[in-house]
């Protein structure tokens, strides 16, 4: 099983240089990381994690511009997002973002897709919170749009771009994960736009991947697919078994948002499960 890491990277825990070239010396997949651009402070939305909220939550670093600095340092992990906020962003200024990290990598980035619980931070981008799915789905049609070989066109109901000259493009197909709750809303983007499901922590598979699949069929999408990927997991040796069991390859590790020593004594954990 590929076992990739997430951590919520701050300006008070080891640094995204540090910890990419520990990763690619010990032998993990590679390293995931979460998008927060700011935590309102009148905020009412209860914390799905627990209150008080943890102050890494409105500390974390850009992900991309963190991952950018552990590309350049790396040659062989993955790097991804878990997940990028994609109603937060012009996605035409995303496309970019994105197409040039994978190329700038070589083609190693993979973008997990969320819709956000925090619908103080939300609002302040501009969103509706009851259409931020919809709004999302239309996004990631214009970023596809722009990543096509040819200038490609979309017009939707929140997004729109003409055809026209963007690069660099995704050095190939780029890989898509949904991130969020199972259920047939979730299922339904996953089918229409993804290659996969990103859930958070891996609890309930067993009763959740065969419904993922029936909507992954029945949308046409064919075999080969979906991929699962939990994340945030705290690994076990009984969990990852379980995993290989529901036929899942490759999850990510929750690495604690701590200063070098600790983070690097729990990759030295978690070692034993590579």
């Amino acid at each position: 099983m590929r076992i990739n890491t997430t951590i919520f990277l701050t300006d008070e825990t080891i640094g995204p240089v540090r910890l990419a070239e520990e990763l690619e010396q010990r032998g993990f997949a590679g390293l995931f990381l979460p998008e927060h651009t700011h935590i309102p402070v009148a905020r009412t939305t209860p914390a799905q994690m627990g209150e008080p909220l943890p102050r890494e939550y409105g500390r974390t670093l850009d992900p991309f511009t963190a991952l950018a600095a552990a590309a350049a340092v790396t040659r062989r992990i993955a790097l991804g997002t878990a997940i990028t906020l994609v109603a937060q962003h012009d996605p035409i200024v995303l496309a970019k973002q994105i197409a040039t990290l994978d190329h700038l990598s070589g083609g190693r980035f993979t973008l997990g897709v969320g819709f956000g619980w925090n619908v103080e931070e939300a609002a302040d981008h501009g969103v509706e919170w009851a259409r931020r799915r919809d709004l999302v789905r239309d996004r990631m049609r214009v970023m596809r749009a722009l990543w096509a070989p040819e200038p490609t066109a979309y017009a939707g109901e929140f997004a729109s771009v003409a055809a026209s000259q963007a690069h660099p493009k995704p050095v190939g197909p780029l890989r898509t994960l949904v991130g969020g709750a199972a259920g047939p809303k979730l299922f339904g983007h996953i089918a229409d736009y993804a290659d996969g499901w990103m859930p958070i922590g891996g609890g309930g598979l067993a009763d959740a991947l065969p419904r993922l699949r029936e909507v992954w069929d029945g949308a046409g999408r064919g075999p080969g697919g979906p991929q699962i990927v939990p994340s945030a997991v705290r690994p076990t040796e009984g969990k990852l078994a379980h995993f290989g069991e529901l036929g899942i390859e490759e999850c990510v590790v929750q690495l604690p948002p701590a200063g070098e020593d600790e983070v690097l004594r729990v990759l030295d954990d978690y070692a034993r499960f590579l």
